[in-house]
């Protein structure tokens, strides 16, 4: 009888990381100390843009990929917002369109120079009202020109034509408590949300439709993410009761395909880590 162990294959096996030198970082950036669960930046082919500190307002950088090392405390932001920035996304039709949410309940949509900026850019392209309290998740459609999807704490979702700065749709009603994030499908039929009532939904916004909803996702009590992937299916990330970390995979069309969850317990350490998906019962 062998006891020989059997190692899964994985094209993912013997991938290490490696620090880059720090001339190719970008150093002295005070990025924001909001209260928000965001990135706090966004990047394209052309530019980096990171949500920073600032009196008086809300203001991020936008940095050519190009600019790396040390950056002057005086370099010109974007600031036009009259409460701190949460949350910023490239325009995926057009390299130098970015939006921003802010706490001041609104929208802003820019123009960014060719060649970066070389003074502070106070005026947007586009204001976007609509919000009663502050707006903290921001997502340009993947494939329709000028359409953006914008989140708030009033538990709205907006989608605007940013053309003519107009409400397309409003969802008002199909979440009973704060949004933790949303994402787009492939083609922009449908976009999924993780809520704070631990269900994570599929949605039809032309419709105004549930498309598909998963109660208790992850049963813990904090935040949790949902994304699309190519294929249709839903990418969870959240909790356990334990506070054990968990990745999950939902097929929208059936029960739960696959689960893995870790042991490691906040505010321990957190790896990088890359997972195989196949179609194999765990």
């Amino acid at each position: 009888m062998s006891f020989r162990k059997v190692v899964r294959q994985s094209k993912f096996r013997h991938v290490f990381g490696q620090p880059v030198k720090n001339d190719q970082c970008y150093e002295d950036i005070r990025v924001s100390r909001v209260t928000w669960d965001s990135t706090f930046c966004a990047v394209n082919p052309k530019f980096l843009a990171v949500i920073v500190e600032a009196s008086g307002g809300g203001a991020f950088l936008v940095l050519p990929l190009s600019k790396t090392g040390r950056i002057d405390k005086a370099y010109p932001m974007v600031c036009g917002h009259t409460g701190p920035v949460l949350d910023i996304d490239w325009c995926p039709h057009n390299d130098e369109v970015i939006a921003s949410g802010s706490e001041d309940c609104t929208v802003m949509v820019w123009q960014i120079p060719e060649n970066g900026l070389t003074s502070p850019l106070t005026e947007p392209v586009v204001v976007l009202e609509g919000h009663t309290k502050r707006v903290g998740i921001i997502a340009w459609h993947p494939t329709a020109r000028n359409v953006l999807l914008s989140a708030g704490c009033d538990n709205v979702v907006l989608i605007w034509n940013v053309g003519t700065a107009e409400e397309l749709y409003r969802l008002d009603s199909l979440h009973p408590d704060l949004i933790y994030n949303v994402s787009w499908n492939r083609n922009g039929s449908l976009f999924c949300s993780a809520c704070k009532d631990k269900s994570v939904r599929i949605i039809d916004p032309r419709r105004g439709t549930l498309v598909a909803e998963r109660e208790k996702a992850h049963e813990g009590a904090r935040p949790m993410r949902a994304i699309f992937l190519a294929d249709g299916k839903v990418f969870t990330t959240g909790f356990s009761r334990m506070s054990e970390r968990q990745l999950a995979l939902w097929d929208p069309g059936s029960p739960l395909l696959q689960k893995a969850s870790s042991s490691s317990k906040p505010p321990g350490p957190s790896p990088l880590c890359f997972c195989t998906v196949t179609s194999r019962a765990p």
